[in-house]
This record gives C-alpha cells, structure tokens and sequence, in this order.
C-alpha cells in the first residue's frame, strides 16, 4: 500500500466493518497523514444507491454551498464564463446556481439528474471556468488523477471542493460519523497536510476553512476567503451576485419549452 497522495508509504490503524459484511483495514500516510482504506473492493455494492438516505442534510447543505460558491465565483470571474458540478448528486446545487445566474451545469456518474434537467454537462463540454466538488473527494480512490483529468478535460482554473477534515490523530472509529461505514463510499480522508498535499501534485493554490476548500491558479486574501466561507457572512456577500446577475429561472423554462423532450 502507498499513500494515495503522495505516494509514502503508509501503516495501518485499524479494521471496520463496512456495509456490515466486509472487515476493511484503514491506512494512514508516514508523510502527509491522509487516512485511506485498503483498495475498495466493494464499491460496486455500495452504489446501488448513490445517494446515502441518512444523508438529511442534503438540502441545507447545498443551500449553504451555494451562497459561498456565489461569493466565491463572483469575486473571481464576475459574469463570465461557465461551470461545472462534477458529482453533482440529484441536480439541487446546480438548479441553485443557475437560479442565481450563473451559467452552471451539472454531471454525475452514479447519480439521476432530477432538478436540473436539461442543463446537463460532462468534462468534455466545456471549456468551464471552474468546477465544484462537493462531498467528492472522501468517495475517490484516486484524488490525485481524478482532478487532473478533471482540469486537462475542463480546462478550469479552479476546484471548488468540500469535504471533513481530522487534525491530529485520525479519530477512533466509535468517535466520527464521517467514517459513514454502512455506505461504505467514504474511503479517503484528509486532514489539513493532506490537502496540501494534493494541491502540491495539483500545482495550484489551496484555500481552505472548515470543510470548504479550494483548489486555484487564481490569488484570494486570506480574510476575503474566511469571510466567504463562513455561513453568516456568505448570506450576506450573497446578496451582491444576486442582485447583479440575471436569474435564468424564466429564461430556463423558456428554453426547456423550447426543446424537443
């Protein structure tokens, strides 16, 4: 076993039962301290359901992200361009960002597009600007090649990503949720080193506060990026997007009545 990061070598840390049938060893990395688990042979079951039905915080979750996301987008590339949620889960964030104004799509691999219907992307449709992640990279076997091959396709400049992070030792199994062992898709875990470790094999600049995290070729102050991805303060922010752009709401249903279905 090697570091899925950085290629070090790693040492185990304990077994779990995951899906309640299959005792999996986790890993943890001697350099950059990320927490993986053996190879995941059982990843084709624990996608039969794509999105995990105790995942209640679906929709506060998306509402939140799309406010910082707003903040974020507006600050680096204003009106322009397009976007890409890889990922993208049942097609909420992306109706979101689109009833805001930005020109966002939406593209999942194991997920049904129910929300954003018609506004359908993939990696080879763009270029985009940028691309989010979100709840993406604790699922990737490969985080490393999975977001370059994202960046050469896209052509993007900048990964918007969210995922929990540990610090210190990587916690007992008893004592995280994240772990979500009876899904059994979580099977990548960072703490603050590892992410910097992957923006390294990136070559980008990494942002990062709580559980929002940005992968760029583009600079953001420090402040400005702590005020954006704090819940309060990215409502408010929020407002200045909202209120410059356009919602394509209207402009959607006009051209969804428009195509043939």
């Amino acid at each position: 076993m090697k570091c899925r990061i950085c290629g070090a070598s790693v040492h185990a840390q304990f077994r779990h039962l995951l899906l309640e049938k299959h005792e999996v060893q986790y890993f943890q990395c001697d350099a950059c301290g990320l927490l993986q688990t053996e190879d995941p042979y059982w990843l084709a079951e624990a996608y039969e359901h794509a999105i995990a039905t105790r995942d209640t915080g679906l929709v506060t979750r998306n509402l939140q992200l799309a406010d910082m996301s707003a903040c974020i987008l507006w600050r680096l590339y204003g009106r322009r361009g397009k976007f890409l949620d890889a990922g993208g889960g049942y097609g909420l964030f992306t109706r979101l960002m689109r009833d805001i104004g930005f020109d966002y799509y939406w593209w999942d691999e194991h997920a049904e597009n129910l929300l954003a219907r018609g506004f359908e992307g993939s990696p080879q449709s763009g270029p985009y600007l940028a691309v989010s992640a979100f709840e993406v990279l604790e699922h990737l076997s490969d985080p490393v090649g999975w977001l370059r091959n994202l960046r050469e396709q896209t052509g993007c400049s900048t990964f918007i990503t969210s995922t929990e992070l540990f610090s210190g030792p990587p916690p007992a199994p008893d004592q995280w949720w994240y772990y979500a062992f009876d899904t059994g898709q979580h099977i990548t875990f960072f703490c603050r080193s590892a992410l910097q470790a992957l923006a390294d094999k990136l070559g980008l600049r990494l942002y990062s506060h709580r559980h929002l995290h940005i992968f760029t070729c583009e600079r953001l102050s420090s402040l400005q990026f702590a005020l954006m991805s704090r819940r309060r303060w990215s409502r408010l922010l929020s407002k200045v997007p909202k209120a410059r752009l356009s919602s394509r709401v209207w402009p959607d249903s006009v051209l969804l009545s428009r195509t043939p279905s």
